[in-house]
């Protein structure tokens, strides 16, 4: 199987504007479309940022045995879940590598399924001061804005990505997006290195 490159980092650390700024400049990267039942915001396309869906399609994927991993957590709206599933979007053939982004407990979970040597950490970080300015400015575009759920994020990503947890998942590496352009460039870099 090819090699899947996983950016993870807190929230408002620019993951989504360098993921897709990465299909544009290695374009053979395939990508892994996760899926989530939480509401579809402003902006997003089903099937293109995750496979909007619901829990008794979750719950149909966990009978057939498709869960990769799944995590949900308990928001201000009520608990939304977030999962990976085995629905043909991994080739085990090889061919180029995949682009995949999401938290560190799904990679996590997705390096168990799959085995370490077939994942590549691409681990972002960002000022606190600067991601939570960004989360607030994000989501006052929102037609609803739920800024409740941006603290609850920001809290949550405090425990969730504490060192301990990084080096236990192997991450020592980090990508500094406090000058995006550069930033790009390393992990394009990194990127190319490794495919």
């Amino acid at each position: 199987m090819s090699r899947i490159f996983y950016i993870m980092g807190k929230s408002a650390t620019g993951k989504d504007t360098i993921y897709k700024k990465l299909l544009e400049r290695i374009p053979g990267l395939k990508t892994i479309t996760p899926y989530t039942t939480r509401p579809i915001r402003d902006g997003e396309v089903n099937g293109v940022e995750y496979f909007f869906t619901t829990r008794e399609e979750l719950e149909q994927f966990r009978r057939d045995k498709k869960l990769i991993e799944e995590r949900t957590y308990d928001t201000i709206y009520g608990p939304w879940t977030y999962f990976t599933v085995d629905d043909g979007q991994f080739d085990r053939s090889g061919g180029e590598g995949y682009l995949m982004i999401g938290t560190l407990e799904s990679y996590e979970k997705t390096r168990y399924h799959f085995g370490s040597e077939y994942l590549i950490p691409i681990y972002v970080e960002v000022d606190d001061r600067e991601r939570l300015l960004r989360s607030i400015e994000r989501e006052r575009c929102q037609e609803v804005p739920k800024y409740k759920e941006v603290c609850r994020r920001f809290l949550a990503d405090e425990e969730d990505f504490k060192e301990e947890n990084l080096l236990r998942c192997g991450i020592d590496t980090r990508f500094q997006n406090d000058n995006f352009d550069y930033c790009l460039d390393e992990i394009t870099e990194q990127i190319k290195k490794n495919l």
